[in-house]
């Protein structure tokens, strides 16, 4: 009989014990609040359109399939809790285990924590007010945190990399992105793909400097990185999104609801030509959210939180492995 030495948790049993402190913080904070918490499952006939994440398929044969049905796991719960919303559920909560393939390192696990909770009635300011308060009474015992900060996507890229990210040429970026010493690829010079540069100096430059001591939440993307999100009229077109930070890592991400389905529907072919150009497997949409959505989705604001980041910090972890009992490695 082999033996192996990795067995064991990679977390402490005290980790463990304060993920567990965790969520029962995390189930009295909606209780109070009288938001729901549901259940929606994992697999799904439908995949993420989003050319940045990768499902993880898996094949189901029996009753009713009975020549196969490939189906994925869920990257987000969004889309089942959505249904949920069109049919009347009212405000909601999920923590759930959530998959994205290729995806690990200090911040990243194929299998990970999410909580995401969608709030009726709310728009992305007044949601992006609850999760400050929810991560705050999260964090209290081990990190006391100053008043959270809110900056608009303009903001964050004037005070932190020079521009303006709306404005902005790829010269301009491609000479900020020399100040800072990044290291762009080559290839990059020769596009004239603003989006691209943006996602760059976001990543190098900008990140890293929000959330010192305190949550920071940016808000207002571009259209370009709208999502799920409605957009804002205006010149230029913004997202109604928003982001959270602490310490440099992004630990949220949410919207104001983009509730109509048509539109919902070009964004998702969007993302499916986008796919095929960057030579990424087709998926199948999700008809089910877009049918729920042409019945009619409340006007409301959801967000989806990265737990086991929220634990690294209430543990003082460095990595995500340390905070996981089994990360993939284990598993």
């Amino acid at each position: 009989m082999k033996l192996v030495d990795d067995w064991r948790s990679a977390a402490s049993l005290e980790i463990l014990k304060l993920r567990a402190r965790m969520f029962e913080r995390i189930r009295a904070f909606f209780f109070e609040r009288g938001v729901l918490e549901v259940e929606t499952p994992i697999l799904s006939s439908a995949a993420t359109t989003d050319p940045a994440l990768a499902s993880l398929a898996t094949r189901y044969t029996g009753p009713l399939f009975p020549h196969g049905q490939t189906l994925y796991l869920h990257t987000s719960p969004e889309f089942a809790m959505k249904r949920l919303l069109a049919a009347g559920s009212g405000s909601i909560y999920q923590i759930c285990k959530v998959f994205r393939d290729g995806e690990s390192g200090r911040l990243h696990n194929p299998e990970f924590t999410m909580l995401e909770w969608y709030r009726v009635s709310f728009d992305h300011h007044r949601l992006m007010d609850e999760t400050g308060e929810l991560v705050t009474q999260m964090l209290a015992p081990t990190l006391p945190l100053q008043t959270p900060e809110k900056l608009t996507y303009r903001e964050a890229f004037q005070r932190h990399a020079g521009l303006d990210p709306h404005t902005a040429s790829a010269r301009e970026f491609a000479a900020a992105a020399g100040t800072h010493r990044i290291d762009v690829p080559q290839d990059l010079y020769a596009q004239n793909d603003l989006a691209v540069w943006r996602d760059l100096l976001l990543t190098h430059v900008v990140e890293p400097k929000l959330g010192q001591e305190r949550l920071t939440f940016i808000y207002d993307f571009p259209a370009t990185q709208a999502s799920l999100a409605r957009l804002q009229p205006g010149e230029p077109p913004l997202a109604a999104r928003f982001e959270l930070y602490l310490n440099g890592m992004e630990l949220a991400n949410g919207f104001h609801e983009l509730a109509d389905a048509e539109e919902q529907r070009a964004r998702f072919e969007e993302q499916r030509r986008a796919r095929r150009t960057n030579d990424q497997p087709d998926v199948p949409l999700d008809e089910r959210l877009l049918s729920a959505l042409a019945q009619g989705l409340p006007d409301c604001a959801g967000v989806a939180l990265g737990f086991d980041r929220l634990m690294m910090i209430a543990a003082g972890a460095r990595s995500i492995a340390e905070v996981i009992a089994f990360p993939i490695d284990r598993a």
